[in-house]
C-alpha cells in the first residue's frame, strides 16, 4: 500500500513545510505563538513529524504532541481556533502547490484527526 508520504513525495513535504511556515508567520491569528521560536529547528521538527504522520517512517523521536504544546495551551491560550488556523494554513499551502483534492482530503484526515486535536490542545 502506498503511503500518503509517498503520494505527496518527500521533497514536496519538505517544500510544503517551508511554504507553510511562510504563511503561518504572516497569519495574525497564530504568528504570535512563534515569536521566540527557532524556526530552523521548528521546520526540521515539523518535517520529521509530517514524515512520520504521513507514513514515511515508523520512527519519530520528537516530543509527543501533548508535551510539545502543553506550555502553549497553559501560558499562551492555544485553543481550537488556533488549531483550525494551522490546519487551514496547511491546506491552503498544499492547494497552492497543486496537490490534488484526493490527497488534500487524506492530509486533512491526518492533520485534523480528533485524537491529534485533543493531544495538541491537551484535552
Amino acid at each position: 500500500m502506498t503511503t500518503l508520504f509517498e503520494k505527496l513525495g518527500g521533497v514536496a513535504v519538505d517544500l510544503a513545510v517551508d511554504k507553510f511556515y511562510e504563511r503561518v508567520l504572516k497569519d495574525d491569528r497564530i504568528k504570535h505563538f512563534f515569536t521566540d521560536v527557532n524556526m530552523v529547528k521548528q521546520r526540521a521538527h515539523q518535517k520529521a513529524f509530517l514524515t512520520y504522520a504521513f507514513g514515511g517512517t515508523d520512527e519519530y523521536d520528537g516530543r509527543y504532541m501533548r508535551e510539545a504544546h502543553k506550555e502553549l495551551v497553559e501560558k499562551q491560550g492555544l485553543n481550537s481556533e488556533h488549531f483550525d488556523a494551522v490546519a487551514q494554513d496547511l491546506m491552503e499551502t498544499l492547494k497552492e502547490m497543486g496537490v490534488s483534492q484526493d490527497l488534500l482530503a487524506e492530509v486533512a484526515a491526518v492533520a485534523t484527526a480528533p485524537q491529534h486535536r485533543k493531544d495538541v490542545l491537551n484535552q
